[in-house]
């Protein structure tokens, strides 16, 4: 080969070469063999139980994936980031994410308000992000290109759900109604009246802080009011308060508990009065059943081949673990809908157009042009600080964002 000839085909090599680099670099995180998603929740600090097993499930699902031969060829490659539950934590852990570790999206956020301190952030960046168990209610309403969430449910419709369950189930017309004083009180609220008003029914709320230490004047007013049902939309450590004061100022009507207060059942009843004060305690809950029922059982039996150490600790799994599971697939369904092709519109396209029951949680995993929250509804469980029974049916919250 004469010299002229070497030096064309090193030069046709190299054009090749770039053009595969190009190629290569058209979507950040992603290569012909892996894509890169970044992971974060509160690992460590007093919110660890909100994430720490919800990200565990949501890993598991992608290993299962991968171990089935990936997406269109690719391995997913997990990069994890603690956030503590904490904003600037949070935003941090965020921004190491796609500017250090260069993922192509994002699947994180167990705290509300944490997450949706990241928002402006993901949206600047255009960068996707599926929530892994936040409600994240201010990220989503107005919907935005970017942001995906309430895989759980939103605290719009956990609010909505119920107070339709008070309505529906006790025929009730007289609800009082706990919820904290702040952005994440409002938005669970805002749907609870539009449901009370669709029902016929009338809300006495009293909205207090998260750190509140004596719920004696709030409850006081609710108990002179009469409530039929008292619905408690608040953290584990005030609706404890709520209904040790309850029991204590003689009210026995039912009790109903949002999904967000019962990250630990045992430690709740201990601090709420004990079982005396739990005889007529409801339980919101948005798995498609009762934990470790038949129905969800398959859950379990995959955490413990995943996890065998963590799974024969006290106290595993968490009880928000299988909560990462739609999430995870919904990433998952949008790489697959997206094609060999991969780019962060495609997917974000795809995630728009997911419609799928998970299995795992209450009602179907649904997206649409203006609808950014995975799902409406919730079940409940008469729980008597022991042992559980389950409501027929589940009750959806009817608010949408216009």
């Amino acid at each position: 080969m004469g010299m002229r000839s070497v030096r064309a085909a090193l030069l046709g090599g190299v054009l090749a070469m770039a053009g595969g680099l190009t190629a290569l670099a058209q979507e950040v995180g992603v290569t012909p063999d892996r894509v890169r998603i970044g992971m974060f929740a509160p690992l460590s600090g007093p919110s660890a139980a909100y994430g720490q097993d919800v990200l565990n499930a949501a890993r598991m699902w992608f290993d299962k994936i991968n171990r089935e031969g990936g997406i269109h060829g690719r391995q997913i490659e997990a990069v994890v980031e603690d956030d503590r539950c904490n904003a600037n934590d949070l935003v941090a852990a965020v921004k190491k994410l796609v500017e250090q570790s260069n993922v192509f999206a994002l699947n994180g956020g167990s705290c509300s308000a944490a997450v949706v301190a990241a928002s402006d952030y993901v949206v600047r960046n255009r960068v996707p992000l599926v929530m892994l168990n936040a409600s994240g209610d201010g990220a989503l309403f107005p919907p935005n290109d970017y942001i995906y969430g309430a895989f759980s449910i939103s605290q719009h419709a956990a609010g909505g759900s119920a107070v339709e369950f008070a309505a529906r189930h006790f025929n009730a017309r007289r609800i009082a109604y706990v919820n904290h004083d702040d952005a994440y009180g409002a938005w669970n609220l805002n749907a609870a009246k539009f449901q009370a008003e669709r029902r016929g029914a009338g809300l006495n709320v009293q909205s207090i802080s998260p750190n509140i230490t004596d719920v004696t004047a709030p409850m006081v007013r609710l108990r002179a009011a009469n409530p039929e049902v008292l619905v408690i939309m608040t953290y584990a450590r005030p609706a404890a308060l709520i209904i040790r004061k309850a029991m204590e100022l003689g009210y026995r009507g039912p009790i109903v508990v949002a999904v967000n207060a019962t990250a630990d059942l045992r430690q709740m009843v201990a601090n709420g009065g004990g079982p005396e004060a739990f005889r007529n305690v409801y339980i919101q809950e948005v798995l498609a059943d009762l934990p470790g029922s038949a129905r969800l059982q398959w859950v379990y039996d995959m955490y413990r081949q995943a996890y065998p150490q963590l799974a024969s600790q006290e106290g595993r799994p968490q009880v928000y673990m299988p909560y990462g599971l739609p999430s995870a697939m919904s990433v998952t369904r949008a790489l697959e809908a997206a094609g060999p092709e991969l780019t962060r519109e495609k997917f974000l396209a795809a995630l728009q157009g997911l419609d799928f029951d998970s299995g795992v949680m209450a009602g179907p995993i649904r997206f649409g042009p203006r609808n950014r929250a995975a799902q409406q509804a919730a079940i409940y469980i008469k729980y008597d600080g022991a042992t559980m029974e389950r409501v027929p049916g589940s009750f959806a919250s009817d608010w949408r964002f216009e």
